[in-house]
């Protein structure tokens, strides 16, 4: 209860003028319901009573007592308003303020630690976690407002009449105790429940996500009933906490009926004693029948404080994290190619080290392949070219310039990578290559004709502005590599970096395009994780990884004749085409053989 009401402070803190108004507006809720007792017992006794007794209604006093219910309601009814209305304000902007905060930390952070977050929780993080973490702002004010309601009826009780007062208020301890406990049973099984949000959300992400690999190998039973297990596991938590409430709700709701009840009974008897009237039984016994649905409002902010609990400390635990990367002031200027250095670079995934010991000097305006098998850790280098993610040991430069201490932007801003797993946004042409940056139509083209796209965009109904569906599914994979290829053209980068991002692309339409990088006047240094000999023999130099390390570097040819590794790995898939066409002629040389 401690943490749900730290909690509940950030709020206020953070929301301190609507706050304000809200609780203000609940005071006067709580006055008024007050009020409206003290005026339906002045009805009581000085129009109801003398009119029966008179047998005749006094205009006067009709008046008066419409006016006063009437001017009653009118208030309360201003403050019911104004309290939900600013209460929901204030709900409203810390959910929105939370989830911009764990969008913007995302994006802060490495990719390094994303890779050990899976999309469905991190999607938690930002909906239902922030949304948990302030659902009892809604009646937080109402809540306020009962306390004033309730030290306003304890002075109007004792005032009216102490005995029944004092009969009422011990229905109050009762109700913090069954609070009180009803905390201690919720808290654990709500916790359960929204944890169990997230993994049914990331089970959700990933069947969507790979729906694909799903239906192409007929796993939409696994799917379904991966899926359904999650969403069972999570209906029982609910069902468990649907329990707890329903068992403690009809006796927070009972306590003060009972109350009522008791102030009936023991009023009787002072009534007929003469020690009260009627006016003020009626008062007193109106008054507690009013509070009963306002100390509903204390049980709901406490009902809801396990669960805010639990969301404000899974989106704090994204919010305090410190895995992001730190940044200097230096900025990577120039319009030529950049120079790229790597020196005694080591990265580890977890326990296990990918890179070891790696040097590298490419000098500006080169063509350079990355070429080994799978596992060698190239596209992971790749990664630290455009500081995705940071090397544990060693440095990468750019024109002499380690990047951790390039201004924040400042490598985006001279460096792109285009990866081999292209996405693209659900938006037209146009807006995929630029994604905001300010450049007209002709830059676009120049960039598209660079990637040789220009050709299939103008044949597009739309052309720029056609629109290539979610992650560009109206597209073919060779075309959707091409406008991400164009789409970091566009910036002019001063280093390319390209992890296999025309392996879907046709052999002769690769070759254009990294012969027109070279020859542009755009010319960048591009670094080529490549596998393919034609595009590695378009690279003024190759650099083999093997284990990790860099084996041997040098021209393409040189490399075929003195790395016996370099040459089975590149030379591999010629040999099955070699061994393939060999298999061929010996099966139709034996039908010829048959037939004759």
């Amino acid at each position: 209860m401690r943490q749900g009401f730290r909690v509940l402070g950030v709020a206020i803190r953070s929301e301190r003028g609507v706050f304000a108004v809200a609780v203000l507006s609940s005071a006067v809720y709580g006055v008024t319901t007050v009020a409206s007792a003290w005026a339906l017992g002045w009805a009581t006794q000085n129009l109801v009573l003398p009119s029966l007794a008179e047998g005749r209604v006094a205009d006067g006093a009709l008046t008066a007592a419409v006016l006063l219910i009437l001017g009653v309601a009118l208030f309360k009814a201003m403050g019911v308003a104004g309290r939900r209305y600013f209460a929901g304000v204030m709900q409203y902007r810390m959910q929105a303020r939370s989830r911009r905060e764990v969008t913007r930390q995302y994006l802060r952070l490495p990719l390094a630690w994303h890779h050990k977050h899976p999309t469905g929780q991190l999607l938690s993080n930002a909906s239902a976690d922030a949304e948990a973490a302030w659902a009892p702002l809604a009646p937080l004010p109402m809540a306020v407002g009962v306390v004033v309601m309730l030290v306003t009826a304890a002075v109007a009780l004792v005032a009216t009449d102490p005995v029944l007062a004092l009969v009422g208020f011990l229905i109050f301890p009762a109700i913090a105790v069954l609070n009180f406990v009803y905390q201690r049973r919720l808290s654990p099984l709500a916790t359960r429940a929204q944890q169990l949000r997230a993994e049914v959300s990331e089970v959700a992400h990933e069947s969507f996500d790979g729906a694909l690999v799903v239906k192409t190998l007929g796993r939409e039973d696994e799917e379904t009933a991966r899926f359904r297990a999650g969403a069972e596991e999570l209906r029982d938590a609910n069902i468990a906490v649907g329990r707890v409430r329903g068992l403690f709700d009809p006796l927070l709701e009972a306590l003060p009926t009972l109350g009522v009840l008791a102030v009936l009974l023991v009023g009787a008897g002072r009534l007929e004693s003469g020690a009260i009237t009627p006016g003020v039984l009626v008062q007193v016994a109106y008054l507690f029948t009013l509070l009963a649905f306002p100390i509903r409002a204390l049980g709901w902010v406490l009902a809801e404080l396990p669960r805010a609990v639990v969301g404000y400390e899974r989106v704090r635990a994204v919010l305090d994290t410190t895995g992001s990367m730190e940044y200097g002031s230096a900025t990577l200027t120039g319009e030529k190619p950049a120079g790229l250095r790597v020196q005694g670079l080591g990265y580890s995934y977890g326990d296990s080290a990918v890179l070891h010991e790696v040097d590298l000097d490419i000098p500006p305006g080169r063509t350079v392949a990355l070429v080994g098998p799978t596992g060698s850790g190239k596209s992971t280098l790749a990664q630290t070219f455009v500081r995705l993610v940071d090397p544990g040991r060693g440095a990468v430069l750019i024109d002499g310039i380690d990047l951790r201490e390039v201004a924040r932007g400042g490598v985006s801003e001279a460096v792109a990578l285009v990866p081999q797993q292209t996405f693209l946004f659900d938006d037209t042409v146009r807006g995929n290559v630029t994604l905001g940056l300010p450049v007209g139509d002709e830059d676009v083209w120049a960039a598209l004709r660079l990637a040789q796209a220009d050709g299939f965009v103008s044949a597009l109904p739309g052309g720029l502005d056609t629109k290539v569906g979610e992650r560009g599914t109206s597209l073919s994979g060779g075309q959707r590599q091409r406008l991400a290829l164009a789409r970091a053209l566009v910036r002019r980068p001063r280093l390319l970096v390209l992890d296999d991002a025309t392996s879907s692309v046709d052999p002769q339409v690769e070759a254009k395009i990294l012969q027109g990088l070279r020859d542009t006047a755009q010319a960048s240094t591009v670094v080529v994780v490549a596998y393919r000999m034609a595009t590695i023999a378009l690279a003024d130099e190759v650099v083999y990884l093997e284990h990790g390390r860099v084996t041997d570097q040098g021209p393409h040819e040189l490399l075929l004749t003195r790395c016996k590794g370099y040459r089975n790995l590149v030379t591999a898939y010629e040999r099955e085409e070699a061994e393939r066409e060999a298999l061929d002629a010996e099966e139709a040389e034996k039908e010829e053989e048959v037939s004759a």
